[in-house]
């Protein structure tokens, strides 16, 4: 018998943004490409650039690697709506217009989240029936599965019917990307009280409580964040964001203060060896570089954003989410159950 081949992936990336540019998306492409073997790449940037870099690992031309020159770049300092009028040239543009074309399934960037959230607006345009977008992204958690969290930065202002939205894209994310079936949704609060909150998060604790569609929960707290008590946890754009960044700096606090303590007597340094492979082990379970790669939902295509100063596995962890969103086809997911809902709705 024949054996049955994958179908093959076709993904952009933004090869020029970020802190760090093709420096660290060069290594991450082409350990993506070795990762899967079924997966194309158009690198999206200046074509000589590229190219000289990808001399630099040995590479002139490889089946799984376009390059699709862009002789501009959207800065780090730039402001959105300047980048949506005058970087049209931009490989962040190109990028998502290949995503608008069909030519791609997704599009990966670790370039200015403003200019990227703006463009991906106007290019991509919102699905019907979501107000909208929303940067929802994963964290580790107790148990074996990330949490999912949203909105991470692209709304500040929600209302209860956004954050209403957010929870069903949120809740299709999580089964279709984890395969968690009904997951777990909540809305982070003050207090797990009824009583406790903003009007706007008690209207759509309400929302959500009367939505057969959501395996509602109600609201947690900030410290049961990484508990595993929930699968997706909902927020505005400005908590969400404050919240992620906190994350992300204790975590970088808890294993610098355990290296200085390894480090500080003869004692502590033969105990960090015995315990090598655990702490190993514990600082992989809460890298941010493992949890990388912000998805932009809501739209109608895959946009997966990346921290603006990711490194080799960072980028390559945002390569993996836009694999994963592209196999399950997320967008159609999220539209056929935002339609479900909102009919049942109304």
């Amino acid at each position: 018998m024949h054996s049955v081949q994958p179908i093959r992936l076709k993904i952009a990336l933004d090869m020029m943004g970020g802190d760090h540019g093709p420096l660290s998306t060069i290594p991450a492409a082409l350990a993506a490409i070795s990762e899967f073997p079924h997966l194309d790449l158009t690198l999206v940037g200046d074509a000589e650039t590229l190219q000289q870099q990808l001399a630099e690992h040995g590479i002139s031309e490889h089946p799984q690697l376009a390059v699709q020159h862009a002789p501009q770049q959207v800065l780090m300092t730039d402001k959105p709506s300047v980048a949506l009028r005058s970087k049209r040239q931009s490989s962040m543009r190109i990028a998502l217009d290949l995503v608008e074309q069909g030519k791609v399934g997704a599009c990966v960037s670790a370039g200015n989240t403003g200019a990227l959230m703006a463009m991906a607006h106007f290019v991509l345009k919102m699905l019907n029936g979501v107000e909208r977008p929303a940067l929802i992204g994963s964290l580790p958690s107790t148990t074996d599965k990330p949490v999912y969290m949203l909105d991470l930065g692209a709304t500040v202002n929600c209302d209860s019917d956004t954050l209403f939205q957010f929870a069903v894209m949120g809740a299709v994310m999580v089964e279709e990307v984890e395969g968690i079936h009904r997951p777990k949704v909540a809305l982070l609060n003050m207090g797990e009280e009824e009583i406790k909150g903003s009007d706007q998060i008690k209207r759509t604790s309400l929302l959500l409580s009367e939505c057969s569609d959501i395996n509602y929960i109600g609201y947690i707290e900030g410290n049961d964040i990484f508990s595993g008590k929930a699968d997706v946890i909902v927020c505005d754009g400005f908590v969400g964001n404050v919240a992620l960044k906190t994350c992300e700096g204790v975590a970088k606090l808890i294993l610098r203060r355990l290296e200085t303590a390894l480090k500080n007597s003869m004692s502590a340094q033969l105990f960090g060896w015995l315990i090598k492979p655990f702490l190993k082990s514990m600082a992989l379970g809460v890298n941010p570089d493992q949890y990388n790669g912000a998805s932009l939902i809501g739209l109608r295509g895959i946009v997966v954003k990346s921290h603006g100063n990711a490194t080799k596995e960072a980028f390559l962890s945002a390569i993996r989410q836009a694999v994963r969103e592209v196999e399950r086809q997320v967008p159609v997911k999220i539209k056929d159950r935002l339609e479900h809902v909102l009919i049942d709705k109304a």
